[in-house]
């Protein structure tokens, strides 16, 4: 068992994890440096969400390692694990999962009293992030009064919250309109790297990987170099009127047609539950 390079917080090494007799990480290897922000991509079904929770100790691979900060995560106690991830891991499910019992606030600060802050500083810090992603004014409002987008807002303020050494993210704007994506990206990565927080960003979208630092591709539970995904036509290109276009001199080639662009699929998957009295 070697250990990891001395500038990767987090690091595995030939991850091998089957579901159900069907093959969901196949020799899976990868480093991320500390600070980092790492797309992982792929389509739907090719291990992404698999490899992020491999890293973050909820899921211990049948072979290989996982090591975070130079400690052996594969060798852990479930008890250990359990508190690695409530003290250094935060976790973004591609679907919003709060406690409905208590406020957006609270939601946002449970991490933070779970660890011991005192209920005044985690309720300051909390409404803090709430005003970052633009939902400050649902700071009040318990889950069901929130829309689908607010309810994820708050979630993500969730694991910003109290500081964690990595975020690992499962397609985190997947409920988001397209308009929101860019400034809830914009948000999480910039907290990212002012306070040094490392990203592991499961993503489908080639737009949300290109805010990473690098992006590593994963097919059918493999690490490739290159992921071709099917076309997929968006919106279609208006027609020129008589009056705009202008007629091919005799003899001229006619215009060549565009590439279409990717196609985007999408995955889901998430966890969680919890109470707290006020």
């Amino acid at each position: 068992m070697a250990a990891p390079p001395d500038n990767d917080v987090l690091w595995a090494r030939a991850l091998h994890v089957t579901h159900n007799g069907s093959p969901a990480l196949t020799g899976v290897s990868l480093g991320v440096r500390e600070g980092e922000i790492l797309a992982v991509g792929g389509p739907r079904g090719s291990g992404k969400t698999t490899l992020l929770r491999c890293l973050s100790g909820q899921l211990t691979a049948q072979e290989g390692e996982v090591w975070f900060d130079s400690t052996p995560v594969h060798t852990m106690s479930p008890m250990r694990r359990e508190r690695l991830r409530r003290d250094r891991f935060g976790w973004i499910d591609p679907t919003p999962v709060l406690v409905p019992e208590l406020t957006a606030w609270e939601n946002a600060a449970l991490l933070l009293m779970l660890r011991g802050v005192s209920r005044r500083r985690a309720r300051t810090t909390a409404l803090e992030w709430l005003d970052r992603l633009d939902v400050g004014g649902c700071a009040r409002k318990r889950p069901y009064a929130l829309l689908q987008a607010e309810r994820q807002r708050v979630a993500i303020a969730r694991a910003l919250a109290p500081a964690p050494s990595v975020i690992f993210a499962d397609e985190p704007t997947a409920p988001l309109h397209r308009a929101d994506r860019a400034q809830v990206l914009r948000t999480l990565t910039a907290a990212a790297r002012s306070h040094g927080i490392t990203v592991v960003l499961a993503t489908h979208d080639a737009d949300t990987a290109a805010l990473a630092d690098r992006t590593v591709s994963l097919l059918d539970g493999r690490r490739v170099n290159t992921v071709h995904l099917p076309p997929i036509t968006e919106s279609t290109e208006p027609t020129r009127s008589r009056e705009t276009s202008e007629p091919s001199g005799p003899g001229e080639p006619p215009d060549p047609s565009r590439p279409g662009e990717p196609g985007r699929p999408t995955e889901t998957e998430g966890r969680a539950a919890c109470s707290l009295s006020a």
